[in-house]
């Protein structure tokens, strides 16, 4: 096998490049333009958000999206921070430092470019949809937590982490609210919201950004005396530094490793889901195919670099992926001049951001927060089968109560065991005796089915899905149960796909206490891959290779002529 084969790993950007023209560069530009208008307040809102500078939050979306753009596996795909993140890049930062969030990042960065790999792209797709809606309401309601306190200008420090205390105390400060910045959260709320109604194509959160902004500094600049007095990021983390950040490094060690190990994979797992899902609404507008491993190799390789510059995890943008669509952007060049967009805002606009009111980035995160909720589809969940409805809530309530990583890590769980369940209940083992239809559960019609005579003291089994441990146990329950003990057991294998560990452990003690008791075994219907199984772990010499059947026919004579031998050597040893 050759390492091109091995290695699924084609960034769209290297394709977009062959046909290039004129015509998409000017609308991957004008696209790339927007988006870079747009990603300007969310990279510094979830930067600060997140616990880090607004510096920190440009960075990482210039550095993160440019990356995700040229090695990933989606051609409209635009990379950076999201607010999914924030919880968790928060809680690693309180227990670890930056130094902490820069290892976990870049461990992330690796579990997913492992993941991409070992082509694992597709069975991501897997989690269960409740799952997913379940931790991505939790993110919601809990960004929108973290909100309250510059919304109102409680001015309260060192608020506590978890859900529960950090309301108590939002409730207990009540009286303290500052009645001027929650005036410009409401109008900041307002504008974010009315500006949709005049123009889709207009960033809501940009347009606050810059009439608050401006507003405020007019009023603090000419109205000293007013007493209108609002926090803005300048007053929270003074000057901001529009030099590039030297690149720098980290210890790595396997205690940090080990202790460090389960955020990493919280953030690969979420990064992971967050951008397929983003990739797949993309290709559901646009008609195009992610190569899904391509995209997670391209987020692995951006999470592994941004930890060099201070960054924290990148992923695919939803919003900030289709806004590029809407816009004209078809290639990854579109993501490639938003990176470049922010690079020239950082360098020369970012003293300006200095004046930005820390309430109206809360406005921004809140309405951040609300469209991430997906209440339309939880609400469409509840009306779905009851175990859906409970992963979700489980889901939900350990995101905000606990945290995401203990939410993932279960979910994930939830997730198999929910797979297992369906596989199971959609595994049926059969039994018939005397008379068995061959194409019963094809599509043949009635007059082209043929019925076999199947001799008294001959049973057959089928088993219809694949042999793994759940249904093994289950088929060794019905083996157990059985009313009598035939001569002869057939057991019918034409829909198993592959077969486990257990699957073979239960088969091998099934022959093996048959043979003690008289009966034979016959396996009818074993495909390819089945039968090199049963042969390397030598159960095709236990039962033996004529014992081993590719037709149902052919292995009910088989049967029929075993059950007349018995019966002929019981009859002559009576003679006798």
């Amino acid at each position: 096998m050759n390492l091109s084969s091995a290695i699924d790993f084609q960034p769209k950007l290297w394709k977009a490049l062959r046909h290039y023209d004129m015509r998409k560069l000017r609308s991957d530009i004008i696209a790339g333009i927007v988006v870079g208008i747009v990603a300007l307040p969310l990279a510094i809102a979830f930067g600060i958000a997140s616990g880090v500078s607004p510096t920190i939050g440009l960075i990482t979306a210039i550095i993160g999206g440019f990356m995700v753009s040229a090695f990933g596996g989606n051609s409209v795909q635009i990379g950076g921070p999201t607010g999914a993140f924030i919880i968790i890049v928060y809680n690693i930062i309180a227990q670890f430092g930056l130094q902490g969030l820069a290892i976990a990042t870049f461990m992330a960065g690796l579990i997913l470019v492992l993941m991409g790999l070992f082509k694992l792209g597709t069975v991501i797709k897997f989690i269960p949809y409740p799952i997913v809606v379940g931790f991505t309401a939790g993110i919601a309601l809990t960004i929108f937590s973290t909100q309250i306190n510059d919304f109102l200008g409680l001015g309260l420090r060192d608020i506590p982490g978890q859900f529960i205390p950090k309301w108590g105390l939002y409730l207990r400060s009540l009286g303290n609210i500052n009645w001027p910045t929650l005036l410009i959260g409401l109008v900041s709320l307002a504008i974010i919201i009315l500006t949709p109604k005049v123009s889709r194509k207009l960033p809501g959160a940009l347009i606050s950004i810059i009439l608050v902004t401006v507003a405020c500094y007019l009023l603090r600049t000419f109205c000293p005396d007013s007493g209108f007095s609002v926090e803005t990021i300048g007053d929270r983390f003074g000057m901001l530094a529009t030099d590039i950040p030297a690149i720098h490094g980290f210890d790595l060690n396997m205690a940090t490793i080990n202790m460090l190990l389960p955020s990493a994979f919280t953030i690969a797992v979420l990064g992971a889901i967050e951008s397929l899902l983003s990739a797949t609404v993309a290709d559901g507008v646009t008609g195009s195919h992610t190569k899904t491993n391509t995209e997670l190799i391209g987020q692995g390789l951006a999470n592994i670099t941004v930890p060099f510059f201070g960054g924290i995890p990148v992923t695919g943008a939803i919003a900030r992926t289709m806004t590029n669509i809407t816009n004209g952007g078809r290639t990854p060049v579109a993501g490639i001049v938003h990176a470049l967009v922010l690079l020239l805002i950082y360098i020369f606009l970012m003293p300006l951001i200095y004046h930005v009111p820390m309430a109206c980035l809360g406005a921004v995160l809140m309405v951040v927060a609300y469209n991430m909720s997906g209440w339309r589809t939880i609400r469409g969940i509840l009306k779905a089968p009851k175990s859906d409805i409970s992963v979700l809530l489980v889901t939900f309530l350990l995101t905000v109560i606990f945290d995401l990583t203990i939410a993932i890590e279960i979910g994930l769980l939830l997730a198999v065991l929910l797979f297992l369940r369906r596989v199971m209940e959609n595994t049926q083992v059969k039994v018939y005796s005397e008379q068995l239809d061959v194409a019963e559960g094809t599509d043949l019609d009635s007059s082209h089915h043929e019925m076999l005579d199947v001799a008294p003291g001959v049973q057959v089994y089928e088993i219809d899905g694949p042999f793994f441990f759940g249904v093994a146990t289950k088929f060794d329950e019905m083996m157990r149960n059985a009313s009598s003990t035939p001569l002869v057991r057939i057991i019918r294998m034409r829909k198993v796909s592959f077969i486990d560990s257990t699957g073979l452990h239960n088969l091998e003690l099934l022959i093996d206490s048959s043979h003690k008791e008289g009966t034979h075994v016959v396996l009818s219907g074993v495909n390819e891959s089945v039968r090199t199984v049963l042969v390397n772990t030598g159960i095709s010499r236990m039962i033996g290779n004529d014992h081993i059947c590719d037709h149902i026919s052919k292995a009910v004579i088989m049967a029929n002529s075993l059950v007349d031998d018995i019966r002929k050597q019981k009859q002559d040893n009576t003679m006798r």
